[in-house]
């Protein structure tokens, strides 16, 4: 079970986008994560007209360091460390450490 998941709201650490909110659009295989809105650079695309590609220049979401990233809090107005605990009815789930809230229900 990982601390990220798809679908998470949560705030930049550090970086030229710190303190930005979003969610989560990928979690990739090596761990790193895609947030909307945030860490966008421009790529210049070739047009392909055989694939019916448009030339041009792109705005495209790169990949954080999940280090850079935690869980947005909404709480206590900001990111939260995230632990795991195993509920009564033997349910893995992620809690926030600040307030002990639950987030996987």
């Amino acid at each position: 079970m990982k601390r990220l998941r798809k679908g998470d709201q949560v705030v930049v650490l550090s970086g030229r986008d710190k303190g930005r909110k979003g969610a989560i659009v990928q979690v990739l295989a090596s761990g790193h994560v895609v947030v909307e809105g945030v860490n966008v650079a421009k790529k210049h695309q070739r047009p392909n007209p055989q694939r019916n590609i448009q030339g041009g220049i792109l705005e495209k979401e790169m990949p954080l360091d999940p280090a850079k990233v935690a869980i947005w809090n909404a709480a206590t107005s900001k990111g939260g460390r995230v632990g795991f605990k195993t509920l009564a009815d033997g349910k893995k789930v992620r809690f926030f450490k600040s307030n002990d809230e639950v987030l996987d229900v």
